[in-house]
């Protein structure tokens, strides 16, 4: 028998006072805030029967996984189809108001369907369905944790509703330390639920990781 369910838990707030759009950048780890977050996920899946935990390979995702790790005695596995997305304007203070008034970035504005500022969406599809298959498949029993990031839940989310990719960032229902869980009925994906176990630390939280 495969898992029973799989859980995407994203990382907490990160400490980033500069508001950079750090994407994969080394060195980001998370606020006294989002170790406040990740503690409230992992006492959120506290009760369930978690088999194994994975996580992306940046540090604010290992340090999101610590408490569920912590909790259950489990090791945290890495896996680099967990990783972030790509986007070209990695490392920038990102607005909408300086990108409008830099020509020099517009290039990377022409097609937000593919989108053309960084990793194609039908990509982080690929990698997050065939990592949602090997989870599945990499238990007897139990339940699986997969800690990851936004635009890798979110994009996952719409593979599995069967929806088109192509969206507008500032439309993800995907918050800090959220849990989109899925599960597999008859051979196909759906989703179960979606829960905020740090809704009330959300207000005032930084929230500029990616686009």
């Amino acid at each position: 028998m495969p898992a029973d369910f799989l859980h995407f838990v994203r990382h907490g707030e990160v400490h980033n006072p500069e508001r950079i759009l750090y994407g994969r950048l080394e060195g980001y780890g998370l606020s006294e805030r989002g170790h406040q977050m990740a503690q409230r996920s992992a006492s959120a899946l506290a009760t369930r029967p978690i088999a194994k935990i994975y996580s992306s390979p940046l540090q604010r995702a290992q340090e999101s996984a610590a408490p569920l790790s912590e909790n259950l005695g489990l090791p945290i596995e890495i896996d680099e189809r967990l990783n972030e997305g790509l986007n070209h304007f990695q490392g920038t203070r990102m607005s909408a108001a300086r990108l409008l008034r830099d020509p020099s970035a517009w290039w990377a504005l022409h097609n937000p369907w593919t989108p053309s500022w960084g990793e194609p969406y039908r990509e982080i599809a690929a990698r997050m369905m065939a990592v949602a298959e090997d989870a599945w498949n990499s238990v007897d029993e139990g339940e699986v944790v997969l800690v990851t990031h936004q635009v890798a839940i979110w994009v996952l989310h719409r593979s599995v509703a069967g929806i088109p990719l192509p969206h507008l960032p500032s439309n993800r229902r995907c918050s800090l330390s959220s849990i989109t869980t899925i599960k597999k009925v008859a051979e196909r994906w759906k989703e179960e639920s979606y829960r905020e176990p740090a809704a009330d630390l959300l207000d005032d939280a930084i929230d500029l990781g990616a686009v």
